[in-house]
């Protein structure tokens, strides 16, 4: 198996949904909503893929400005691909679109948890979301 690497090549809605529903990031995300679905992957700024052959196995995808912040919403696996250093590389590549004073900033699912440290990032407790269902009083 030899997995290659793409930069923003274009995916569809239905190739996203494939990745995140053979990952655990499928029952986090409205993979049944498919206007959402397009909406991520037409508005995303920064996607990296892992293909194996003509089939994707992996997705980074980001918003950013390329020179201070970079938000990684999505980072998925297929299971079947999973612990064969295909998420490193693709944060990596992620990592190497940016800009030297650009940082990478995301939310992990509980399961990755500790995942992420082994690749050096550092826990910030100072996130905050506002849920769709809440108003800004």
């Amino acid at each position: 198996m030899t997995i290659t690497y793409e930069v923003n090549r274009v995916i569809t809605a239905a190739e996203f949904i494939d990745v995140l529903a053979h990952s655990s990031l499928g029952a986090r995300r409205p993979i049944d909503d498919l206007a959402t679905m397009e909406g991520m992957v037409k508005n995303a700024d920064l996607t990296v893929t892992a293909w194996d052959g003509e089939t994707i196995v992996g997705v980074s995808r980001s918003i950013t400005d390329f020179h201070y912040a970079c938000y990684l919403s999505d980072l998925a696996v297929k299971d079947a691909y999973q612990g064969l250093g295909i998420g490193k590389k693709l944060i990596q590549l992620t990592n190497g679109q940016l800009g030297h004073h650009c940082k990478l900033l995301l939310i992990s699912a509980p399961a990755a948890s500790e995942y992420y440290p082994k690749l050096g990032f550092v826990k910030n407790d100072r996130a905050w979301e506002l849920p769709r269902d809440k108003q800004i009083s």
